[in-house]
């Protein structure tokens, strides 16, 4: 396992290869359709110093206020793919170096992974509750009251949080690789 702390260099993302374990530990933002569109669309300039070096969580948290803070009690990765109109974007707009979720991500993502030095990793689907123990703590939230829960912009505070590579800065994606097996196992029982 590779411990990696964020915000994340853009060497130590280049670092990272398709199939590496890792555990991130430090800031991280959820974020999903909503907020995605918000950032292409609109570039919030508070949003910037936030995400830079950091990584972006597609996932939709439930959380509950205990003793007067926020506390996630589910934190699962969500499909990853419906970003993909604005991921490329967001990626070189925020400084962004890491996109977790699940399902992997289209090819105007991988070049953006390429281009700027980021990767995308993979999280564990079915695992929303033991994901919630890796968040420490919940430092801020913005859009909330516009977006709701689901949608809104959490910055978190996460420790060990375990994910895979499946898509580097050199190209590499392991959604494609598996494509291509699967293609080429389907063809030769035809």
């Amino acid at each position: 396992m590779i411990d990696i702390k964020l915000p994340m260099s853009e060497a130590e993302a280049r670092g990272l290869r398709m199939g590496d374990e890792v555990g991130l530990s430090g800031r991280m933002v959820t974020a999903r359709d909503a907020g995605h569109k918000l950032m292409v669309e609109k570039k919030p300039k508070w949003l910037r110093p936030i995400l830079e070096g950091s990584a972006i969580y597609h996932c939709g948290p439930v959380v509950a206020q205990v003793r007067g803070e926020y506390v996630f009690t589910a934190a699962g990765p969500t499909t990853s793919i419906r970003e993909e109109p604005y991921q490329g974007q967001v990626i070189g707009d925020y400084g962004v170096r890491g996109v977790v979720g699940k399902g992997g991500m289209g090819k105007k993502t991988l070049q953006a992974l390429q281009d700027h030095g980021a990767v995308y990793l993979h999280a564990i689907g079915g695992a929303a509750a033991l994901l919630a123990q890796c968040v420490t703590r919940v430092e801020s939230v913005y859009m909330l009251e516009e977006f709701g829960v689901p949608e809104a912009f959490w910055v978190i505070r996460v420790k060990d949080f375990p994910v895979v590579v499946t898509m580097d800065s050199t190209g590499a994606s392991l959604h494609d690789s598996v494509l291509a097996r699967s293609e080429e196992a389907l063809r030769k029982q035809l």
